[in-house]
């Protein structure tokens, strides 16, 4: 286990203004929050959902499967690896079974520190800065493809001289990029110190072409474009570092919890590493 963390609390924060929402356009967080079972999102949201689960109604099971593959490995993290320190980039939307949810039940003077450049995420933020007495939670409004500003103002709430849990939850995907996303990670753990972990999950390639085929008509929808990778590439984000077993495989078979039966494979791979 690690040294409780004794860095002062952070500064009160500002009242948050929120922004216009624009309920007449689909929106990739609400749809999201749709396929979770969350309730914040319009009926142009559950339309575009239904469209997408019309065309492969295995999407509800990935996200699904992914928000389960991330409750895992907080559990992990909080109750084998010590860590009560999370930098949680692209949050998105609350719902059950946030990141400050699962490893304050467990340790709750843990400390979150969510990231997210949304205005949906923004309007919502109080919601995602509610906290235990003994530890803390901050909401950064800030780019995945600014990992210096992201630094700085987890600063203000997280010690970086302490182990830190980094979460890249379905977020290296809108980063077009690879060597742009290899980056942003590389940049982010260099700043964390041993004893640090990792957590990365993405959409795969070469599992299931129903989701491609769906995936590519979403990004040429004008939405927000979401590119999946290989694999191998979501491999390559954890070079340098210390994989927890099984390694990095389809999201429902890490951990599965006990009892559950066989998972089912799906087009969505991550893992969980150790800085060393």
């Amino acid at each position: 286990m690690t040294d409780p963390v004794t860095t002062p609390e952070p500064a009160e924060h500002p009242a948050i203004d929120t922004p216009a929402i624009d309920t007449s356009v689909p929106h990739s967080a609400r749809i999201w929050n749709y396929w979770l079972g969350g309730t914040d999102n319009y009926p142009v949201d559950k339309a575009a959902g239904d469209a997408y689960t019309a065309v492969f109604p295995g999407i509800v099971t990935i996200a699904r499967g992914s928000r389960a593959f991330l409750r895992r490995t907080l559990s992990y993290l909080v109750s084998e690896a010590g860590i009560r320190q999370f930098l949680d980039v692209g949050s998105g939307l609350p719902t059950a079974q946030n990141t400050h949810e699962v490893a304050q039940r467990i340790a709750p003077e843990s400390r979150i520190v969510h990231v997210d450049n949304d205005p949906m995420v923004l309007a919502h933020a109080r919601a995602l800065l509610t906290s235990t007495p003994e530890g803390a939670t901050a909401y950064i409004e800030a780019d995945a493809t600014d990992p210096d500003r992201i630094l700085a103002g987890a600063a203000a709430t997280l010690d970086l001289g302490r182990p830190v849990a980094l979460i890249l939850s379905n977020i290296l995907g809108h980063v077009a990029d690879h060597e742009q996303a290899r980056s942003i990670v590389t940049r982010l753990m260099d700043a964390l110190p041993s004893g640090s972990h990792l957590c990365l999950n993405d959409g795969s390639l070469g599992v299931d072409p129903v989701f491609e085929r769906a995936q590519d008509a979403y990004n040429d929808s004008g939405a927000v474009p979401y590119v999946l990778r290989s694999v191998d590439e979501i491999t390559r984000f954890f070079n340098g570092l210390e994989l927890v077993e099984p390694g990095v495989v389809s999201v429902t078979q890490w951990r599965p919890d006990p009892g559950s039966g066989a998972p089912e494979i799906v087009a969505e791979h991550g893992g969980l590493a150790r800085k060393p």
